[in-house]
């Protein structure tokens, strides 16, 4: 069996583990998807009226629906992926991952379950945020088929590069709890962001922190696709973003994992 046939049957396998362990206890991923919708139905049903006075679109809160919509689905991912970080911390603390190491399979097979896994309960969350939003009011009526592929594109992207980035925060942890907190900035990070707020809006010494990071650029690119509002520069600024931070949790995780086996 060459390596690559290896390495696929193995990801497989693991992958299959991954998706078993995340129907089995369903509880992690459930109280990390609930944030965001929670969050979305206080702001939209508490603040919506002023939310909406206050970017311009009068006091009909359907107009901060739409605007808020696309950074809590990235702040989807970035709850879900938390979960990944504990879920991997799990494996190499308890022992499991040993245990793979003595057996004739693709080393880098364990990350890669994780990573696909993972990227499939963002997407699937994004979905059921999206179903929430859609029934309060949001709705995407100027998006063309390209600019919904672009946008799905995007989330899957987006999602990838946090996961691999919460996959190295896991392996560095050394226990579930550590995992959980060294993630948190996945959360807190679209909270600083133009989710809830244009940045315009915000105070000019804050300006900086919330338009140079990862969230902000991918949020105003989903915005721009589901709303046909103005991307500029952000869509590149995203997929630069998505690309340096698949790049970087890739190679942190891939070096963490074989120093752990040494």
């Amino acid at each position: 069996m060459s390596s690559l046939t290896l390495a696929a049957r193995n990801s497989s396998t693991m992958l299959r583990r991954n998706l078993l362990h995340a129907r089995r206890y369903p509880s992690l991923t459930l109280n990390l998807l609930l944030t965001p919708i929670m969050l979305l139905l206080l702001f939209v049903y508490i603040f919506g009226d002023t939310m909406s006075a206050g970017i311009g679109g009068g006091a009909d809160r359907s107009a901060y629906v739409a605007f808020i919509v696309p950074g809590l689905v990235l702040m989807t991912i970035g709850s879900t992926t938390v979960g990944t970080a504990v879920s991997i911390c799990n494996d190499m603390t308890e022992g499991i991952v040993a245990r793979f190491r003595t057996m004739p399979i693709h080393r880098g097979s364990v990350i890669t379950g994780h990573v696909i896994g993972s990227v499939l309960q963002s997407v699937v969350s994004v979905v059921l945020v999206g179903a929430v939003a859609a029934a309060i009011g949001f709705r995407s009526t100027d998006a063309t088929v390209l600019e919904w592929l672009a946008a799905f594109a995007l989330v899957t992207l987006f999602a990838t590069a946090l996961t691999w980035i919460a996959v190295g925060m896991g392996l560095i942890s050394p226990n579930a709890e550590a995992a959980g907190n060294n993630a948190m900035p996945l959360i807190f990070l679209p909270l600083i962001s133009s989710t809830f707020v244009p940045i315009d809006a915000m105070p000019g010494w804050f300006q900086p922190v919330a338009e140079y990071q990862p969230f902000t650029p991918a949020i105003e690119t989903l915005r721009g696709l589901l709303l046909g509002t103005e991307i500029g520069h952000n869509g590149w600024l995203a997929l630069a973003w998505c690309v340096a931070l698949c790049a970087l949790g890739y190679l942190w995780s891939k070096s963490v994992f074989n120093r752990d086996a040494k």
